[in-house]
């Protein structure tokens, strides 16, 4: 098997099991936003939002480096178990305290408070089972995570169920989160055990200093992604209140429930640019080249497409109380289009062990974000909120192209600047069809965009003879 098709295989695995899960996700959420109002919702959010920002503590990058390590040296993995759960178990524990240190010193109602106990419980305890998610990544069986991922997501969707049916309160609803990670922990373990190896909790001195040092970058850039991405909700609760935080988190979630496609290929290519780095200098430029093209030629339609359509879809998803959401997604979706562009130099800098350099970007980018919502919050509200989340992926992605151009690996921008043109040009020529066809029905307006772009931009010659033939090789 080729590494096109084993990364084809695998990539259709996991983004099988994504859809899946994305499909429960996007409807238990939409029951829960709806249930509960834009208050309501507006705690969980927060909670939600609050816990994330500690929860890469919890973990500091050793989930990721496990991938790195492990896709080398197979031999070392009941090592990495027994020794990444120990140092895991005392973050754990070091992470849950603060969180709540930091949210009773914040003075907030008791129910908030007890809403993010609960959550944070669980992406605690997510951030736990991590490493066995890491052994299957680096094993390349990544049908285990998904089956892990979609168990975790139909626990939540019948859970969700169950609380409208017995008129759950928020608190009831942050329960449901926490039992859903217990049952999703004990499925990981067991599927270890039975599929890979025995394990148990270790104490290797060398180990845990060399590793923890060498995991800390990606730790750094996990923080700093976790602060970018949850500290307008956190700042939007503080300032403006729960009713703003729900509208902003109902645009915000559908652009994350997106991301699933960049973070499905992340997850399966990440292994083999490991190997790569090493064996195939060659190998590991077109992969990226072509991943940057993939990417863009599907996040660019996806922008221009939700722009013209976000009141259709706003209103169909979560009723007229959320309005104000409308707005706020047609900026947003924005920030999933650079992040579609960056994916692929982003994972080429952890792949060639620069992830300390990725960590310096991403901290600049958190105090650029934070700066920005400290001034545009208070004057705009949640679309100042999603000026500032707009405005700092533009200059990460814009940093960390820079920086993997001046690296020398073999970016070529005469050919990136083509492919943009001819992507823009059809992306345009849809956008003016469904701008015509506006008030039609919003599945037939999605089905003719699809039909109207992707013929137009093979005719421009967006899709190049290599491209297709790597598309071959993957549908094998």
């Amino acid at each position: 098997m080729s590494f096109i098709q084993r990364i084809a295989r695998n990539t259709s695995i996991f983004f099988i099991s994504q859809i899946i899960s994305y499909v429960l996700t996007f409807f238990y959420t939409v029951y829960i936003a709806r249930f509960l109002g834009a208050d309501g919702y507006g705690i969980l959010a927060f909670a939600l939002a609050f816990s994330g920002i500690f929860s890469i503590l919890a973990d500091l990058g050793l989930n990721t480096l496990t991938v790195r390590e492990l896709s080398k040296y197979k031999n070392l993995t009941r090592k990495y178990i027994g020794n990444v759960l120990a140092i895991k178990l005392i973050l754990a524990c070091f992470s849950f305290g603060l969180i709540i240190l930091s949210i009773n010193l914040m003075r907030y109602p008791q129910d908030i408070i007890t809403v993010v106990y609960f959550v944070s419980l669980s992406v605690i305890i997510t951030s736990i089972f991590g490493i066995f998610y890491s052994v299957f990544q680096a094993y390349e069986k990544m049908e285990y995570q998904s089956v892990g991922q979609i168990l975790s997501n139909i626990s939540m969707f019948f859970g969700v169920l169950i609380g409208i049916y017995y008129g759950f309160n928020v608190i009831g609803f942050s329960i449901i989160y926490s039992i859903t990670s217990l049952i999703v922990m004990l499925y990981c373990i067991i599927i270890c055990i039975w599929k890979f190896t025995r394990f148990k909790i270790e104490y290797d001195k060398h180990f845990w200093k060399s590793n923890f040092v060498e995991a800390l970058p990606f730790g750094l850039t996990g923080i700093s992604v976790m602060l970018y991405t949850y500290i307008d909700s956190v700042l939007l609760s503080i300032i403006k209140g729960n009713e703003v935080v729900g509208w902003y988190n109902a645009a915000y979630r559908l652009v994350l429930f997106l991301v699933f496609i960049p973070i499905t290929i992340n997850t399966t290519i990440f292994p083999v640019m490991s190997k790569f780095h090493l064996t195939s200098q060659d190998f590991l430029k077109l992969m990226n080249e072509k991943y940057f093209k993939f990417m863009i030629i599907i996040g660019i339609p996806i922008g221009t497409t939700t722009t013209l359509l976000a009141d259709k879809i706003i209103i169909l998803i979560f009723g007229t109380g959320y309005t104000q959401s409308i707005t706020a997604l047609q900026i947003l979706i924005w920030t999933l289009v650079f992040t579609f562009g960056g994916a692929s130099f982003v994972r080429l800098l952890e792949a060639t062990q620069r992830q300390l350099v990725l960590s310096k970007i991403t901290g600049i980018s958190v105090i650029l974000n934070l700066l920005l919502n400290l001034i545009l919050i208070p004057k705009f509200s949640l679309i100042g909120a999603c000026i500032a989340t707009v405005l700092t992926e533009i200059f990460l992605v814009s940093v960390v192209f820079r920086i993997c151009y001046q690296l020398g690996y073999g970016i070529k921008i005469k050919k990136i600047s083509t492919d943009l043109f001819k992507i823009i040009f059809a992306s345009l020529i849809m956008g003016f069809i469904i701008y015509c066809i506006k008030d039609l029905n919003l599945l037939l307006i999605l089905i003719v965009s699809i039909l109207v772009y992707f013929p137009l931009l093979y005719l421009v010659g967006g899709i190049d003879k290599v491209d297709i033939k790597i598309i071959k090789e993957m549908i094998k």
